[in-house]
């Protein structure tokens, strides 16, 4: 998506070079800035022209690095101030609702439900992470959990005791059920499984959360980062430094 995103950004000023009659190595000061000015005009975010300065700025030192421009222009451009967007987070409260209705469910899929969502919230990993913990990552007795994040950087996370308590339920109680379904693996490592005993995709996370809402009958617009805003939002809340 980030590839998808920059692509489209460096389309959209060629286009726009072309569109007066210039090329890529008469670009100046002036220039981007009318460029920038055409797009707010036409109803471009902020967020959006500060993602494109960002791309081109890349885009410009590569194209300077390799003697195709001669000047790169945009070493002068300043990204436009973005208004401030704070994440939505759950309350407590809902918090709370959520873990207890799923918890009454009584469908196969609520103790592993439930192993997701307490695990989301109580360490704060992103859904690509959460898809590809091994069983081997885990330490349970430490509460810690081994995952590779951003740029295969590895780190350790916590756990709380309540979702200790879930993940020995869901990994003694309910794991081997799906893993019985997979006909061609029966070694697979992952933690979550889906319901043929395979790895959990980010989307499959992302659909079960929804899932999860329709049968707590809670609308409360679950995504996967929702989680880790809210753990963020109430560690800092509770004192915790944030960093």
């Amino acid at each position: 998506q980030t590839i998808k995103s920059y692509k489209e950004d460096i389309e959209s000023f060629y286009s726009y070079i072309f569109s007066i009659g210039k090329d890529i190595t008469e670009v100046d000061i002036h220039l981007i800035r009318n460029y920038l000015s055409n797009e707010l005009e036409n109803g471009k975010k902020k967020t959006t022209c500060c993602r494109r300065i960002s791309a081109l700025k890349h885009f410009f030192r590569f194209l300077k690095s390799n003697d195709i421009i001669k000047e790169d222009c945009f070493v002068f451009i300043h990204s436009p101030k973005k208004e401030i967007k704070y994440p939505d987070v759950l309350y407590l409260e809902q918090i709370e609702e959520l873990f207890e209705k799923n918890k009454q469910r009584d469908d196969e899929f609520k103790i592993r439900d439930q192993a997701i969502i307490e695990l989301l919230y109580a360490s704060g990993v992103r859904v690509s992470e959460l898809v590809n913990i091994k069983l081997s990552d885990i330490d349970m007795r430490g509460r810690t959990i081994r995952v590779l994040g951003k740029g295969s950087k590895e780190r350790l996370v916590m756990f709380s005791k309540s979702c200790q308590q879930t993940l020995m339920q869901f990994i003694r109680e309910d794991r081997d059920k799906f893993l019985a379904n997979n006909k061609m693996d029966f070694n697979v490592e992952y933690l979550f499984l889906n319901k043929f005993g395979k790895q959990l995709t980010t989307r499959g996370v992302e659909f079960i959360l929804k899932q999860i809402e329709e049968k707590c009958n809670m609308h409360i617009g679950l995504y996967p980062h929702l989680f880790r805003h809210t753990f963020a939002t109430h560690l800092l809340e509770g004192g915790a430094d944030l960093r």
